[in-house]
């Protein structure tokens, strides 16, 4: 714990020149730095706690390895001591090994040259790596990966942000922008450093670091490339920031909400927050993506569920259309008071009625169940509080129709799961790089998995990087690799778009419409009192595709709730009102 006391005054005291700048270059928050996040920001009504029905909680069973892996040595996930001294695989073959240290992102991005590069945090915990306790990296590596199984790295960012990015190092897809904000375990003051890298990822261009956001720690990006958000996850405080010009960031939004990473909708106008004290927030973000005047957002609905630790992340993703949340948790729920052997894992959450969530899957390894945790509570790692058999970070090997799902579990190494049948889904593999004393995990001989992995889904490769050890990158067998169905040739594509009338009780009068359809919000046309709502399906084949539409009347109470499910390759539909 001295360590990270040492290094939030280092990081403190390192911003401290840009904290002693006049007020007009300053966000408003920020000249109350101390008032914990609180200081000019926005604090949305909050939505209720929701606990629902949800699936038993079993551990997620293991095919077969085959033969040449390296298997564990007793029950799924667990690593005793010495069983992982040249490293575990299951359907799994490592390609390639880069560096010595990492942290908790990797990052896959292709340029408009076609040029793929790699990126990645290499601390766990700034300064380890530079005072030379380990590791010799600083910084985020930015690695050339034409050659995946000869990984060259050809820059390091290390602006301060990028030197301490904690969990916040992202890139933006469409725009080819990478953002961090300066964090810690805790919080840091909020310094963001964004990069250019769509021209040539490997010589990313630096375009601003500036204190635009009150505190930082985790973050999220909007898909546009527009908005980067800043989390401070120890206090109530997010910061939203516009990055249309990355050399002149600022800040448009603050919002008094506890936020440990954020994931956005396509639209942008939902965010889906992985609150740390135990549940998910969906949050009405569509103002700030709008860009109105003094934004404000507003709490749709929060879930939590049994087995509840520290919500980490969650991320949006669909299935036929149908809306889901791959949503995980870190650590287990001893961290936050409560049962030790309680390990919060990952889950998968439908979505489709937003304002009622509710989880339709978990991904578990055996050592996760309570009483397999308890008793391998001596291994090597498992007794720490920020290590252990649990979660860290998890990611989809696409977010429209994904098979995969590539999770780092800290001392169980990275594991794979097939989510091809959503509600039952299936262990396929896992890789345990070899274990190495470190002062990342405390000179025991255990992995230190903390990484959110990255995707080559047309290699069937999955990047991720260990604490202790470095970048790999680990092919996943093609045997159990799940076939991409959407790949196959479909059956029909619909060419339907169309007007549905949505009736009006008489003498009413329409104060708001919000409407969707397949998850996405539709576009509303409203003549006088008349309300019509247009549906998209061309382009669909698969699945139906639900229409949700909620009319609030002016003088009332009661909001008009109409839902119909249609199938794009039929004239058929299904409705309800309620």
């Amino acid at each position: 714990m001295w360590r990270v006391g040492v290094v939030v005054v280092m990081l403190f005291l390192s911003v401290l020149p840009l904290l002693a700048q006049s007020d007009a270059q300053l966000p408003a928050p920020l000249n109350d730095l101390l008032a914990l996040g609180q200081a000019g920001g926005q604090t949305p009504a909050q939505a209720p706690i929701v606990t629902r029905s949800e699936p038993a909680l079993a551990a997620t069973p293991l095919v077969p390895c085959a033969s040449g892996s390296r298997p564990q040595p007793g029950i799924d996930g667990r690593v005793p001591a010495g069983s992982a001294t040249n490293g575990l695989s299951c359907n799994t073959t490592m390609l390639s090994h880069q560096g010595t240290s990492g942290g908790f992102k990797v990052l896959r991005y292709v340029d408009e040259a076609g040029h793929v590069c790699a990126f990645y945090d290499t601390a766990l915990l700034f300064p380890i790596n530079a005072l030379k306790l380990s590791g010799t990296s600083l910084g985020v590596a930015v690695l050339d990966m034409s050659d995946p199984t000869h990984p060259v790295q050809t820059d390091t960012l290390t602006t301060l942000p990028m030197l301490s990015p904690h969990e916040s190092l992202t890139v933006n897809v469409k725009r080819g922008l990478i953002a961090a904000v300066l964090g810690n375990p805790a919080t840091a003051p909020g310094l963001v450093s964004i990069y250019d890298a769509h021209r040539d990822c490997r010589r990313p261009v630096l375009q601003s670091t500036k204190l635009v956001a009150r505190f930082g720690h985790e973050s999220g990006f909007s898909p546009d490339g527009r908005t980067f958000y800043a989390a401070g996850t120890a206090v109530q405080a997010i910061t939203a920031i516009d990055v249309t010009d990355p050399k002149n960031p600022h800040a448009i939004w603050q919002g008094n909400v506890m936020s440990h990473g954020l994931s956005l909708s396509d639209d942008g106008n939902r965010a889906y927050i992985a609150d740390t004290r135990g549940d998910m927030l969906i949050l009405d973000t569509s103002e700030i993506q709008a860009r109105k005047s003094n934004p404000q957002a507003r709490e749709i609905s929060r879930l939590t569920w049994s087995s509840a630790s520290i919500p980490q992340n969650a991320l949006p993703f669909t299935e036929h259309g149908h809306p889901y949340i791959l949503e995980f948790d870190e650590y287990n729920a001893g961290v936050r008071a409560g049962n030790p052997d309680a390990v919060g894992a990952a889950r998968i959450i439908d979505i489709a009625d937003e304002k009622a969530p509710h989880v339709v899957a978990n991904l578990r390894l055996q050592v996760n169940q309570p009483a397999e945790h308890h008793a391998a509570g001596g291994d090597p790692g498992a007794f720490s509080p920020v290590q252990g058999y649990a979660a860290h970070y998890c990611n989809l090997s696409t977010r429209v129709d994904p098979k995969v799902v590539a999770c780092s579990f800290i001392t169980s190494g990275l594991r794979l799961f097939d989510i091809s049948d959503l509600t039952a889904p299936k262990e396929i593999g896992y890789f345990v790089a070899p274990t190495k004393p470190r002062a990342e995990n405390g000179f025991m001989a255990s992995d230190f998995a903390m990484s959110m992995p990255a995707f080559d889904v047309a290699r069937h490769d999955v990047w991720y990087s260990d604490g202790a050890s470095g970048f790999y990158v680990v092919h996943v067998d093609d045997s159990v690799w799940p076939t991409d169905v959407a790949a196959a040739p479909r059956a029909c594509t619909s060419r339907r778009r169309f007007r549905v009338k949505v009736h009006v009780p008489r003498g009413a009068t329409v104060r708001s419409v919000h409407a969707t359809v397949a998850g996405k919000r539709a576009q509303v046309v409203r003549r006088g009192r008349a309300v019509y709502v247009v549906v998209e399906l061309r382009g669909r084949s698969r699945g139906a595709a639900r229409m949700v539409v909620r009319v609030a009347l002016r003088g009332r109470r009661r909001v008009l709730t109409v839902r119909h499910l249609y199938h794009p390759c039929v004239v058929r539909t299904r409705a309800t009102r309620g």
